[in-house]
């Protein structure tokens, strides 16, 4: 076989094998972690975040599959579903990056102490420049404090709106079941569902893909639902 199969091929195939030894130990580790008992003592950051990966762990096993069988992950549905972790990759990042700002400003100007900082700092200023400085404290003063009404405001309201928030996230959780499950006892659709030409080892695999995407369902209302609040 040495002389039919080149060493560099057969070293990359050892390196293949060894790689996947060591995901399956890891990979076996992290399932666990997966249970809906324990997903549901992560807060909803790291919870999207596991269910995500482990998402593109089995989806990256799926691709790895169908290139050993000599099928062209891009040349298969496998592909969408691939684009759709990167959006969904996407999303997670940004609400990530949200949940690490503060929800307002750490620092703010005292205009009136600024103001009387500025007049004891310059003594030779004329009584209209300082009238002129006091002027636009107040003004300022009189829009910071408007500013903050109507942020108050806008709080009450969302506040107020939440109901209207849990029913479109509802919603759209029975939207999605409908389309990853379908209407006839949860049957397969969309790119997931088996062709007459599948091999029949692949058939756990896409059972695992549909358990994922019921994941994906409380994944995708978690981020609709931090979106319409931001």
């Amino acid at each position: 076989m040495g002389e039919i199969v080149p060493e560099s091929v057969m070293e990359s195939v050892t390196r293949t094998s060894n790689n996947f030894k060591e995901f399956k130990t890891q990979f076996a580790d992290f399932l666990p972690l997966c249970d809906p008992d324990t997903l549901s003592e992560l807060d909803p950051i790291e919870r999207a975040q596991s269910l995500l990966l482990l998402a593109k762990a089995t989806t990256t096993l799926f691709a790895l599959k169908l290139r050993c069988n000599g099928v062209d992950p891009d040349d298969h549905p496998v592909r969408s579903e691939l684009e759709r972790l990167k959006l969904y990759q996407d999303k997670l990042d940004k609400c990530t990056s949200l949940s690490k700002e503060p929800l307002r400003p750490s620092t703010t100007l005292n205009y009136q102490a600024a103001t009387r900082f500025i007049e004891h700092s310059l003594p030779d200023l004329t009584p209209d420049q300082r009238k002129n400085m006091r002027d636009i404290s107040r003004r300022e003063g009189v829009n910071r404090a408007r500013s903050e009404g109507n942020a108050s405001k806008r709080r009450k309201y969302l506040s107020s709106n939440k109901t209207s928030v849990k029913t479109a996230a509802q919603e759209f959780l029975e939207k999605a079941t409908r389309e990853l499950l379908g209407e006839d006892n949860g049957s397969i659709k969309g790119p997931l569902k088996p062709r007459e030409d599948d091999d029949n080892d692949m058939v756990p695999l896409y059972i695992l893909h549909v358990l994922l995407n019921t994941y994906f369902v409380f994944f995708s209302r978690f981020i609709f639902t931090y979106e319409c609040m931001s």
